[in-house]
């Protein structure tokens, strides 16, 4: 028989029922995973992140850096003690993962692939660090965000969706970013690039031929810092293509940012019927 999971217990996604951890040092070297951590009432517990964990900013300003998501600066986190390490797949590199497991006791993996799948990351990390009532509370506000969406007729348009200028790269059709955009009805052009990092977010040899077979280009804030000048240059290149600013945050960063986040993509999105 399945035991109750309650404030004192917690089920991990294959069964297994543990009691959270209590006096926990948490390192997240994912910038939306500290941000959910700080919105789950773990400032106390959270002693290190990345330079680009800055959200929020107000209660990141004094936690210590320990780098960034791909040049981890190891010694920093061995300073720290941490009992528990948050990484993801996508953002950081396996090698510094090993790494870093040889000196802390505990590493949480996470993968999110859909908006939905930040349901289970909530219950995840309440379970883990014993804030199982603030994950449900996040979990119900996404749940209704996404049953908003669901409620909605949005017209399918295919997208050129940009992550980086020299080389150009997208993203392939299996990613968080585009399942997040599929979310308001935004097809993208790449296909699914299975488990391999570099297919999953693919260089495009010809930008022109690719823009080309797409009704609209939309240029991400991040990783690459898109602009209105970009913005403006593609225009000109590819005339009578839509081509619009997007903040990348709204379709990439998962967590707690993914509520407000598709909230403002679908107005977004609206606006462009």
């Amino acid at each position: 028989m399945t035991p109750a999971v309650t404030a004192a217990t917690f089920i991990d996604a294959v069964g297994h029922c543990f009691t959270p951890a209590s006096g926990a040092r948490i390192v997240s070297l994912v910038p939306s995973i500290t941000e959910t951590l700080l919105a789950l009432g773990l400032r106390e517990q959270l002693v290190g992140r990345t330079g680009f964990c800055i959200h929020p900013r107000e209660q990141v300003a004094d936690i210590a850096k320990v780098g960034g998501t791909k040049d981890v600066k190891l010694d920093a986190v061995r300073r720290l003690a941490p009992t528990h390490l948050i990484v993801n797949i996508d953002e950081n590199e396996a090698p510094t993962v090993e790494a870093l497991r040889a000196f802390v006791p505990h590493i949480v993996v996470t993968h999110p692939n859909a908006p939905a799948d930040n349901l289970a990351l909530y219950r995840l990390l309440g379970g883990i660090f014993g804030r199982i009532e603030a994950a449900e509370r996040l979990g119900a506000q996404l749940q209704a965000r996404l049953d908003a969406l669901d409620a909605a007729a949005w017209p399918v348009e295919t997208v050129l969706y940009l992550i980086w200028k020299d080389p150009w790269m997208t993203v392939a059709a299996d990613t968080y970013i585009a399942r997040t955009l599929a979310a308001v009805g935004w097809r993208v052009a790449r296909p699914p690039g299975g488990d391999a990092g570099a297919a999953r977010y693919p260089r495009l040899p010809d930008l022109d031929a690719e823009a080309g077979g797409v009704d609209r280009l939309l240029l991400s804030t991040e990783p690459f810092c898109f602009r209105e000048t970009h913005a403006a240059e593609l225009r000109a290149r590819c005339p009578g293509k839509p081509v619009d600013l997007i903040d990348g945050e709204w379709t990439s960063w998962y967590g707690v940012r993914a509520i407000d986040g598709l909230a403002k993509l679908a107005q977004f999105r609206r606006d462009r019927f």
